[in-house]
């Protein structure tokens, strides 16, 4: 039986440690001046009243940092559009740093950063994606185009001349801000040449590699310490610039630095995700099969570039889904906009490319007449022609999408539910039911990174693993807890994890594209099988038995030779006489591809547009389940967000680049009263791709779960004619369209007549 969540009761208890609690001794607080333009340059900065107030220890403004200008992260990025650490002469967002505020308390540099004055030459500020893209007006001057990356998959004249039917239809995928419970923080402290950081990053070790290359340091000569995180969602990946700005600062005053972010800073800097407009035509015949699919996608890259401009390339990668499409063209070009740059959150690039077919599929289906779900029946990949290339050149390394749906179907008794629809229809009920489903595929670990493990028997009896990838609430103390329990027959409550500690953990890649289990996890299996093998040798020895006939029994942890088993030896026994530990790098063989289904059944008020999730179910297959309370953990989590994005969430701007969804008041997401019981089948279909059969399951229940719901809301009003609603599908949305179907059909009938 899979343990419960080790973490939860000392978090519940509060004995957790965050950020907030690490304070070093005769540390500054920093603060940060924003800008409140979009598009400006910098004409003067007067920061004399904020120094002269009590407590401040310095101000410093862009014209005192010393830092070069960086490039994207992301190599495929235009390298030429660079970003400072700190503007000096123009401001590209509102949220961009313009000054620095050092002081004894908090409160004194948040009060002393209201006292800087700024003087702005606006400029006109761009925030549509598609003016951007006309590159009328170059928001870098020292670039010829507003566009960050194009990709194209190649161009076909002819990919629709075989089809019956090419619907098309402009899509959008809503801007979303990550919103983790804990903002980004970090406390920098230098003794000598000497770093030493707390962050509350992902990757412990590429924001120490970073910080070192910033500061022309070697990287033994930082050290990175990552404690408690409260959420992440891909928005903490990276090495951001207020955690290089307080180290700056803490090595310009001589003393720990610490900087903790305010919820609407993290709504207008912390990154934002999604963000894309997307022109999708789908081919195929009237029987239901589907041929071919282009689509033209305009990414909002933000005013830098960074992960998100990247991210249609997912696009590209999981064009085709799950189904049997002859034929996939993504073209693709992000463009810088006055607005806070784009990163990674949950899914990265996946829910995107999944939203984005799974309605082109239901649109297809009400084009022909045919329910969604015989649709899918007819296109989904079958279980034989895994091993096959994707129109968008995927290979599927296992899986069974067409049970996955038949699973969720059966579950819910699909066909009773559309004959209440029907009936409330002809009744003409207030209240219409909506069916929606959504199959997909994903891909995690998609850039094939490695990881490092390690397993050591210590002096106390208790076993000690060391893993690269990092934590921000995904139960890593659990899931690696389990694995070695399972393989060196040690009891669960004997193990102690150890992560994100530069110092203690020799190298890793961190967490992000769903990869920890699979690849740490794979690290930690083979460490294991060294360590099992080394028990092996030791035993040998000490019993005066051939290696071959050692025998290590699992179920109880005892080595012996075979045949005599009342003669044994312990992993304490073996520790008494030499050093038990091993060590392993796994080098993955390549990505894998989680699947499922998911169902959501709605309510939709015509009168008012409110719309009431009755019932939702998923079926997420991420291959081996290492533990069903982590997986079940996860999927509850992921739905949630996807709901959120689906129905009520969306960062906003006006036409001049101003936010207008700073705060939890403003930028509405889903509570506990907005959401059902989430419903979980079990499926697991394990890969080979890695020694213990697992996939990644982080990311894809925030991946199934948008299209869900917005074809759930959608089918529920489509017989009054309303073929597509973008996100997020809000009362006044739901209801507008509506109204403009109905208008619409009244002026039809009326022309007829």
């Amino acid at each position: 039986m899979a343990p419960s969540r080790v973490e939860d009761d000392r978090l519940l208890r509060g004995a957790g440690r965050f950020m907030e609690n690490i304070a070093p001794d005769e540390a500054v607080f920093i603060s940060f001046v924003r800008s409140t333009v979009a598009r400006a340059r910098i004409v003067a900065i007067d920061p004399i009243e904020a120094r002269e107030q009590s407590g401040v220890v310095a101000v410093f403004t862009g014209a005192d940092v010393d830092l070069k200008p960086f490039t994207s992260p992301v190599p495929a990025n235009n390298q030429l559009m660079l970003r400072p650490w700190i503007a000096v002469s123009h401001v590209r967002y509102v949220g961009e740093i313009v000054a620095i505020i050092v002081s004894e308390s908090a409160n004194q540099a948040a009060d002393a950063a209201e006292l800087v004055v700024v003087d702005y030459e606006p400029l006109d500020a761009i925030v549509d994606p598609e003016e951007a893209a006309t590159d009328n007006d170059l928001l870098d001057e020292a670039v010829p185009t507003n566009a960050s990356l194009v990709l194209s998959t190649g161009e076909d004249e002819a990919i629709f001349d075989d089809c019956e039917i090419v619907i098309s239809q402009r899509l959008i995928n809503n801007r979303l801000a990550p919103c983790p419970l804990e903002n980004r923080a970090a406390v920098a402290r230098w003794d000598g040449s000497h770093l030493e950081q707390w962050s509350t990053t992902q990757s412990a070790h590429v924001v120490r590699d970073g910080l070192a290359r910033i500061f022309g340091l070697e990287p033994d000569d930082v050290r990175v310490v990552v404690p408690d995180v409260g959420g992440s969602f891909g928005a903490k990946r990276g090495l951001s610039p207020p955690e290089v700005l307080t180290a700056w600062v803490a090595k310009q005053v001589n003393r720990p630095a610490r900087w903790h972010e305010g919820r609407s800073e993290a709504m207008i800097d912390l990154g934002h995700g999604r963000g894309q407009i997307q022109y999708v035509e789908l081919g195929g015949d009237s029987d239901g099969t589907l041929k071919a699919l282009r689509a033209t996608v305009l990414q909002n890259a933000g005013a830098y570039p960074d992960v998100g401009s990247v991210l249609p390339r997912m696009l590209g990668v999981m064009g085709a889904g799950p189904y049997g499409l002859e034929k996939v063209e993504i073209h693709s070009r992000s463009v810088l906009t006055n607005t806070a740059p784009l990163l990674a959150y949950r899914g990265a690039g996946r829910p995107e490319s999944t939203t984005m077919l799974e309605r082109m599929v239901d649109i297809y289906s009400h084009e022909i007449k045919m329910d969604p779900a015989e649709v899918r029946r007819k296109n989904l990949i079958p279980e034989k022609e895994m091993s096959s290339t994707t129109a968008s050149g995927a290979i599927y390394d296992s899986g069974d999408y067409p049970q996955a749906l038949e699973s969720i179907l059966e579950a819910v008794d699909y066909e009773s539910l559309r004959t209440e629809q029907r009936r409330r229809r002809a009744a003409g009920d207030v209240m219409q039911l909506g069916l929606g489903i959504s199959s997909y595929v994903e891909i995690t670990n998609p850039g094939a990174e490695g990881e490092y493990g390690s397993v050591e028997f210590l002096d106390n009896g208790r076993v000690l693993i060391k893993t690269g990838s990092v934590a921000q609430g995904h139960s890593h103390s659990t899931g690696y807890r389990f694995l070695a329990s399972e393989m060196l027959g040690v009891g669960i409550d004997e193990i102690d994890v150890v992560y994100g500690d530069t110092d203690l953990v020799p190298r890793g890649t961190g967490t992000g594209g769903s990869k920890s289990t699979q690849i740490g996890g794979s690290a930690l299996f083979m460490a294991c099988e060294i360590m099992i093998q080394r028990g092996r040798e030791v035993s040998a020895g000490l019993l005066e038995a051939n290696l071959d006939d050692v025998v290590f029994e699992v179920e109880c942890a005892h080595f012996y030779v075979a045949g005599t088993p009342a003669i044994f030896l312990t992993w304490g026994d073996l520790r008494e006489h030499d050093v038990m530990e091993a060590e392993a790098d796994y080098v993955a063989q390549g990505a894998t591809f989680p699947f499922g289904a998911h169902f959501c059944l709605v309510e939709v008020d015509l009168e008012t547009g409110k719309v009431q999730i009755l019932r939702y179910l998923a079926l997420d297959d991420c291959g081996r389940a290492l533990s069903r309370v982590i997986v079940e953990g996860q999927v509850h989590g992921g739905v949630a967000q996807g709901i959120g994005q689906a129905l009520f969430e969306e960062f906003q701007y006006d036409e001049d680049g101003n936010p207008l969804t700073t705060n939890f008041v403003d930028y509405a997401f889903a509570g506990a009263p907005d959401l059902p019981p989430i419903g979980r089948l079990h499926q697991e279909t394990p890969t080979q791709m890695n020694p213990i059969g697992v996939k990644g399951i982080g990311e894809a229940p925030t991946i199934g779960s948008p299209a869900a719901v917005q074809n759930a809301v959608i089918d529920a009003v489509a017989y009054l004619g309303v073929r597509h609603v973008d996100m997020p599908l809000t009362p006044n949305r739901v209801w507008s369209a509506i109204q403009k179907a109905t208008k619409q059909i009244e002026k039809e009938t009326d022309d007829v007549s």
